[in-house]
């Protein structure tokens, strides 16, 4: 629907609250869903004391915190002490889901430090702090679980160096995986160049000229995480989108999925 946005994007982020009725909320965002054990105990306890009490997980990987009250500057501290304030000019930009068990079990190739390293340029660079908070870059490691997601940019891996990119719903070039980030970074700067009123890089079809996935991708098995023990951990149901807050106690790395749950690492 380009040229037709009647009003900016409203995603909420911590300086950008959403007025429920049930008071402000604020969204945190993960990189590839990443989530210290730590961080989760502490933004638990600032949940408690500034909001609901639950830390709410969205379906993009990301986190809520719900039922706040006046975003102030006391509460903002507590919550960038959790560690996942990590940038207050790229908060709503920061949109990065990937293939939850990348690293821990399957897939052709671990995309831990390609989703670091894009995160790192894209807070580095001051004009895509403007990307809306809709857009959204999807990192599958080759398993095929994040497929069916509506993308704007993002890759697959082919096997454990090579990546084809996706430009929201083509084909792009094949290219090495440690050239991703680079190659991700660029393209969002000249959909920013492009756009005028438009969310999301399938509304800028001139973007990008598809080609067709190469054989090799086809055969993908996977699909969405399910609940239990999984290679590579348990999947942990956020039961009414709400995370169990006894994972904080854990010394692990957790992982938020786009399923609502959390994969507690083996």
């Amino acid at each position: 629907m380009p040229d037709t946005r009647t009003r900016p994007d409203q995603c909420p982020g911590v300086f950008r609250p959403w007025a429920a009725a049930d008071g402000n909320l604020v969204r945190l965002r993960l990189a590839g869903g990443r989530l210290p054990a730590s961080s989760l105990r502490a933004l638990s306890q600032v949940a408690t004391t500034y909001g609901d009490g639950d830390v709410h997980v969205t379906g993009r990987a990301n986190l809520q915190l719900r039922g706040l009250g006046e975003i102030t500057p006391e509460l903002v501290a507590a919550i960038e002490a959790t560690g996942l304030l990590p940038s207050r000019s790229h908060e709503l930009a920061r949109n990065l889901m990937c293939s939850p068990q990348t690293g821990l079990a399957g897939g052709r190739a671990d995309l831990r430090p390609v989703v670091a390293e894009l995160d790192r340029q894209l807070c580095a660079d001051p004009l895509l702090e403007g990307l809306p908070g809709r857009f959204l870059f999807v990192l599958d490691d080759g398993r095929g679980d994040l497929l069916d997601r509506a993308v704007d940019l993002g890759v697959v891996a082919l096997d454990g160096r090579s990546a084809q990119l996706r430009v929201g719903g083509r084909w792009g070039e094949v290219l090495p995986l440690t050239d991703a980030p680079a190659a991700l970074v660029a393209l969002a700067r000249a959909f920013l160049r492009s756009r005028t009123t438009e969310w999301h890089v399938g509304e800028l079809p001139e973007l990008l000229v598809p080609v067709q996935p190469p054989d090799r991708l086809t055969p993908l098995p996977s699909g969405p995480l399910a609940y239990g023990v999984v290679p590579g951990g348990e999947h942990v149901p956020a039961v009414g989108g709400i995370v169990d807050p006894a994972l904080g106690e854990l010394d692990a790395d957790l992982v938020v999925t786009p399923w609502r749950g959390v994969l507690v690492p083996a």
